[in-house]
């Protein structure tokens, strides 16, 4: 079974998360490549695909949209899993008690779900690195409220993303 996992980054955290994927398919006996969609080439040589990009503002990244979009015919015909990487902060909940990894899921999901019908989909939480931050992201942190919506740190949980790759190893292992 080859595999191809697939992103789109802004700040290279949802690149991490995707070669961690990649990396824990390969450990559990996969065939996985893993690349960026701008440059994914062809993908028909594929048999299943996990796509996953940086969601901003309650959307995935363009590159992800317009990628799936144009590979529609090949993705559908395929197991595919899709992955967002987003929230910041150690609150696994918002104000109003709802879980940030189901509210936090891009609105992409809801299109994707009716075009390419993935067998699973998956919130991770994300990376702040004020370093490697754009001119806007900067302008919102010197905000009063800024450093509070967008708060600096590693947030991601290996565990639970190695945890959801191998539930897609075993959803492709061979009965």
């Amino acid at each position: 079974m080859k595999l191809l996992v697939l992103y789109a980054t802004k700040h290279g955290a949802t690149r991490e998360i995707a070669e961690r994927i990649a990396g824990r398919l390969r450990h559990d006996g996969l065939d996985a490549d893993v690349r960026d969609v701008a440059h994914a080439g062809a993908v028909d040589g594929y048999d299943a695909f996990v796509i996953g990009a940086a969601n901003y503002m309650g959307h995935w990244l363009k590159e992800a949209t317009r990628f799936v979009s144009a590979n529609t015919a090949v993705l559908a015909g395929r197991p595919v899993w899709l992955f967002a990487s987003g929230p910041l902060g150690t609150e696994l909940t918002d104000k109003d008690g709802k879980d940030l990894r189901e509210t936090g899921a891009p609105e992409e999901f809801t299109t994707l779900r009716d075009a390419l019908g993935p067998r699973g989909t998956a919130v991770f939480f994300g990376v702040l690195d004020p370093h490697r931050l754009g001119v806007f992201e900067r302008l919102i942190r010197h905000l009063p409220e800024g450093k509070k919506l967008l708060p600096e740190g590693d947030f991601r949980d290996w565990a639970a993303i190695e945890a959801w790759a191998d539930e897609v190893a075993t959803e492709l292992a061979p009965a």
